[in-house]
């Protein structure tokens, strides 16, 4: 157990935020959206899926967002990584594309929300597609860097 210290922690909470964080996201998109859509009456339909939305809303607000956030930082701090560090090529300059990925993906995550509460289903379903599409290319960053 000696080799699972504080760090290996921190970096456990943010790995497994994110995999709730997309695997929420993939387990909404390609296993409960689809059969709900084909075997739900449209009001059923749309109050289940406006149900399941807003309590993943919910949950990426009150658990996945913070947690990703404070042990991310937590993370870079440990490492030493400044805002100059982020123009370095390698490791900075992969964090940085992380990172802007990230705010992509958040403003296309809430951008999601706002077009479904205001009745707009196509947009909200193509900034639901740039959010999965988004995560899954921050996972392909993170794997790029190093866990030291």
């Amino acid at each position: 157990m000696d080799t699972v210290g504080w760090w290996s922690l921190v970096r456990f909470a943010h790995v497994t935020g994110a995999v709730l964080w997309v695997g929420g996201q993939l387990a909404l998109s390609l296993v409960i959206l689809p059969p709900a859509r084909r075997l739900l009456d449209p009001g059923a339909k749309d109050r289940f899926t406006t149900a399941a939305g807003r309590r993943f809303g919910i949950l990426t607000g009150t658990v996945f967002l913070p947690v990703q956030l404070a042990t991310g930082w937590a993370m870079a701090r440990h490492r030493g990584v400044t805002w100059a560090s982020l123009a370095e090529p390698g490791y900075g300059r992969t964090l940085a594309a992380k990172l802007a990925l990230f705010a992509v993906v958040m403003l296309a995550a809430a951008g999601h929300g706002i077009a479904r509460s205001r009745g707009r289903p196509e947009l909200a379903r193509s900034l639901a597609v740039v959010s999965l599409v988004g995560s899954l290319g921050i996972v392909l960053l993170a794997t790029a860097l190093p866990t030291t």
